[in-house]
């Protein structure tokens, strides 16, 4: 029965070219190889190795083609971003590879099919084995095709945390002095709040935002201003 949801999830996610026992291996922990007393070789970590490695040159290859605007330090940063675990297990949580992942009883008693590091090591052992079997044209469309809402994700809050530096530049430019940041109100308890700013310059509102962080908010606020300055500079 576990091969037949398999066989499903595969076919879900257009790897229907990848063998069925890559497939399962991609997803075998290593509390499942051990407490079967099975070889550790048949656990999803050489996968996983080999995914994190390909999963970093894909894309480095795709900022470097993409973002030719920014350094190598930059682009070192970006790409941080994109393969933190964090990321990497949301991305498992949309393909559906908790629910299928084969792990020992101790690991299965203790959450594991919830666990950031557990997902994204799914995910880093799927990229191998998709490599293993298609080699790179197929490793990087399904890398873009399913990371796509991260990369989208990624873009807008680099434009974001770019904006208070755009509208100072802007500022200092015309000769004024840096917009002030007021958090006008907050709401929600101090686990999951949420804060709006506004972004005064000359005593007017410029511009809004609100963000479960207050930085956050100050970044919206400024992107809001920016694109609006036709409007407050002429006033």
């Amino acid at each position: 029965m576990h091969s037949d949801h398999l066989a499903r999830l595969r076919q879900a996610l257009g790897l229907d070219a990848l063998p069925p026992e890559l497939f399962e291996q991609a997803l075998r922990h290593m509390s499942y190889v051990r407490e079967r007393g099975q070889d550790e070789l048949a656990s999803n970590q050489r996968l996983e190795f080999l995914g994190d490695a390909v999963l970093d040159l894909v894309f480095a290859d795709y900022l470097y083609r993409t973002r030719p605007e920014l350094t190598e330090g930059q682009l070192t940063r970006l790409k941080a971003e994109l393969v933190r675990k964090s990321a990497l297990a949301a991305v498992a949580r949309e393909l559906n590879l908790g629910e299928h992942l084969l792990l020992g009883r101790g690991e299965e008693s203790t959450g594991g099919r919830e666990k950031d590091s557990l997902l994204a090591d799914a995910v880093e052992a799927l990229i191998g084995a998709v490599f293993v079997a298609g080699g790179w044209a197929a490793v990087c469309e399904f890398v873009m095709k399913h990371f796509d809402e991260l990369l989208c994700e990624t873009r807008r809050r680099r434009s974001l945390r770019d904006a208070k530096s755009r509208l100072q530049e802007l500022l200092q430019a015309l000769g004024a002095p840096p917009p002030l940041y007021e958090v006008v109100h907050t709401e929600g308890p101090p686990h999951d709040r949420l804060f709006h700013v506004h972004a005064v310059y000359d005593g007017r509102v410029i511009g809004v935002g609100t963000g479960s962080a207050k930085r956050d908010a100050e970044q919206e606020a400024a992107a809001r201003a920016l694109a609006t300055r036709e409007d407050w500079l002429e006033e």
